[in-house]
């Protein structure tokens, strides 16, 4: 596919597949228009980049589908200078869309392949302000916290304490919530500034289990 038929597809993903279903923030819509999906999958699944459902990466791991990316961003409620954390760097391409928006953005990979593959992406893409770490993403990343937004991109049993630690009073943590291998939610929960915590259910999904310390044993 043409540089330029490419960019149409990813026009009519925004349009058809993020705006019609209801995510309508003018921030989140720029950031998905600008990331280019296809540099973030492998060279046989670029024809597929703008489809929408999820595309292999490799090492048993996915690319979330674009509405998803896109309803966890906005669920984040970002307004531009924050410093985020991602657990689950995958190929890099969430982190971009965060990186649009967001100042800084830290992003945890269990695998070290994914996370140098994160790595390359992002460096090709010309996203400078995502450092991809590899570690527990279950732990979170202590060494930059607080943070004023967290996404998960794996699903756990609950929400992990470290990463409720992690969050900034007032902050925003989107996360899928559910059996590993059975009925899942993504959810965002939030804890004020009195240390009352809120959740709420923001749609069902299908994610890859969150694995470590904190999540899923394997």
């Amino acid at each position: 596919m043409t540089g330029d038929t490419l960019a149409a597809a990813r026009e009519r993903m925004v349009a058809q597949q993020i705006e019609d279903r209801g995510v309508t923030e003018p921030l989140v819509l720029a950031a998905l228009r600008s990331v280019p999906r296809e540099a973030f999958v492998p060279e046989a699944e670029r024809p597929y980049a703008y489809e929408d459902h999820p595309l292999p990466i490799g090492a048993g791991q996915t690319i979330s589908q674009p509405y998803i990316v896109a309803l966890t961003t906005a669920a984040l409620g970002l307004v531009g200078g924050e410093r985020v954390l991602e657990i689950g760097a995958g190929s890099g391409y969430a982190a971009a869309v965060l990186a649009q928006i967001a100042a800084e953005v830290h992003s945890v990979e269990r695998l070290a392949v994914l996370a140098t593959q994160a790595r390359a992406n992002l460096a090709r893409a010309g996203v400078t302000n995502v450092q991809v770490h590899e570690g527990d993403g279950t732990l979170g990343w202590p060494a930059a916290a607080p943070y004023d937004a967290i996404a998960v991109t794996a699903a756990g049993p609950q929400v992990p304490d470290a990463l409720k630690a992690q969050l900034r009073p007032g902050g925003r943590l989107v996360m899928p919530v559910g059996e590993q291998h059975g009925h899942q939610e993504l959810c965002r929960w939030t804890r004020d500034a009195q240390g009352r915590e809120h959740v709420e259910t923001l749609c069902g999904v299908r994610f890859v289990p969150l694995l470590g310390e904190q999540g899923f044993a394997g």
